[in-house]
């Protein structure tokens, strides 16, 4: 039996040194203030994040070239940051983890080679990447080096953006130019207390406007995922925040030539809901829950909401129907009264984008009075944002199917996913009201003059009223112009959405050929 040679005993014995060097991080008493401040490493978070077994690294041995400073003395393997690929479900996807314990997480040029090589592979092969993010910024000593890589790291966000799912946690510090790669990505979480995002941080604001703000109050979970709408996702913990991740991938494909996953299920598709069919208040000014229709009407009840504290008068998120993955937009009655406004305009907006990329259909739930009215939204600009919405909508070439559960009034009803911008199967429950606008306020403008000069002005409106809204504020005569495809009963809509979903499973749409489009931004 031949021997090895002696020099290749040698470089066994190198390689099981670096391996545990490369392990320890920026050493175990880093490790221990990592975890002190009540975080993890950015090694177990890899772990808990993918398939138990399944993480394969890549660029392990890698340092930084820098030589400025000293830094030629301080040399660490991996250079702050962990990069691989591995699966999550048995799916294959690439992830990079940034390791706060080797110099503060900070970026240098070979820092951001490594990220950007995983990103081309993911690319390449088409599987989503998954950033977990706790870094300082930019590594100082390299300067400009520094923050090429950061640039070249925007361009691969941006080029991969609707071709491969981009997700985006946020487990520490992410500041300056750094946050830049988290807000092109698809979705962003964070985790309350430990995680902060801002570009500019409390002691710059301090200095140049005099504001006194903390780093949980300017740029925490809670400030982003409900005021700011950056981060989609605010976690309890760092296990809750990866969990959540693992969950939202089993809705969503590989990339945009695939289908995304089929889950089977054993909620009968065929299953009515008769108490649905008292949901909607006979008062159509009385608000209701429109969580409670959408978890009766998908699989097994569960809906994964995005965004769930930003503009919560327009929800958005993740369900099953018949196993099959769709997304859900859906105007929320109990919360200023389901308008849309330029928070929902713009939420809703950006996750119908979302699905059209990745070929996931599109279900809608309409309860809408109108825009919401007032200075602060004209002069904000809800023209142009409310405009984002209808171009999601009108671009968007996947199944759409839209359900009016009551108010669809003005251009409200036109955004929504109408018959008019390519809806392709429309329904409407029979208390279902489709006007230019709500009987009170119709009748004020069409009988303005024959209510004045009648003997009881009151009663004359109030008969009126009753008069416009038998005629205009219900589903009948949309219906007549073939508005609405059909009128179903609340009870009914679990086996009527399933039933216009799997016709619609070969659908062809295509739009006119261009370079892009110019979305009003």
């Amino acid at each position: 039996m031949e021997t090895r040679p002696a020099a290749s005993e040698d470089n066994e014995l190198k390689l099981q040194r670096l391996l545990e060097l490369s392990n320890v991080g920026g050493g175990a008493d880093r490790v221990q203030k990592q975890h002190e401040a009540g975080k993890k490493t950015a090694r177990e978070r890899i772990m808990l994040l993918l398939d138990a077994g399944s993480f394969t690294e890549v660029d392990r041995f890698v340092t930084h070239r820098c030589t400025e400073f000293g830094m030629n003395k301080q040399k660490v393997y991996g250079d702050g940051v962990i990069t691989g690929y591995g699966t999550i479900g048995g799916r294959k996807v690439f992830a990079f983890s940034q390791d706060f314990t080797v110099f503060g997480g900070s970026l240098s040029e070979t820092y951001a080679q490594k990220i950007c090589k995983i990103m081309d592979l993911a690319l390449k092969v088409g599987a989503p990447v998954i950033g977990l993010n706790d870094s300082g910024g930019a590594r100082i000593q390299e300067g400009i080096a520094s923050l090429a890589g950061y640039a070249e790291i925007f361009l691969r966000n941006t080029l991969a953006s609707g071709v491969i799912p981009q997700i985006s946690a946020i487990m520490g510090p992410c500041a300056g130019g750094a946050v830049y790669s988290p807000a092109i990505t698809d979705f962003v979480f964070m985790v309350r207390q430990t995680s902060h995002m801002f570009v500019t941080g409390p002691d710059v604001i301090r200095t140049v406007t005099h504001e006194e703000v903390t780093k949980e109050q300017l740029g925490g979970a809670d400030t982003h995922a409900s005021t700011s709408g950056v981060a989609q996702f605010a976690c309890d913990s760092e296990e809750a925040c990866l969990l959540m991740i693992r969950e939202l991938l089993g809705y969503i494909p590989g990339n945009n030539s695939e289908g995304p996953p089929f889950v089977p299920t054993s909620d009968p598709v065929d299953r009515e809901d008769a108490s649905l069919d008292g949901l909607i208040p006979k008062n159509p000014n009385k608000p209701y829950d429109i969580k409670t229709l959408i978890r009766s009407v998908v699989d097994d009840g569960r809906f994964f909401e995005v965004a769930e504290s930003f503009a919560p008068n327009i929800l958005t998120g993740f369900a099953r129907l018949g196993g099959n993955s769709v997304g859900i937009v859906a105007n929320q009655p109990d919360v200023l009264a389901g308008c849309l406004d330029i928070n929902a305009s713009v939420k809703a907006a950006r996750f119908v984008r979302f699905l059209d990329a990745f070929n996931i259909p599109i279900v809608t739930f309409v309860d809408v009075p109108g825009f919401l009215p007032g200075t602060t939204q004209e002069y904000g600009g809800i023209i142009r944002h409310g405009a984002k919405l209808l171009y999601a909508y009108c671009e968007a070439t996947v199944p759409k199917v839209t359900v009016i559960t009551r108010k669809a009034y003005g251009g409200a009803y036109d955004v929504m996913s109408s018959k008019h911008i390519r809806g392709d199967f429309n329904f409407a429950y029979p208390t279902a009201e489709i006007a230019v606008m709500g009987p009170e306020g119709a009748v004020n403008v069409i009988f303005r003059k024959e209510i004045a000069s009648a003997l009881d002005p009151e009663v004359k409106r109030k008969e009126l009223v009753q008069n416009y809204r038998a005629r205009f504020a219900n589903p009948f005569y949309a219906a007549e112009l073939g508005y609405v495809d059909e009128i179903i009963y609340p009870g009914q809509t679990r086996q009527k959405l399933i039933t216009a979903l799997s016709y619609l499973e070969n659908k062809r749409d295509l739009n006119p050929p261009k370079k892009h489009g110019n979305i009003p931004l």
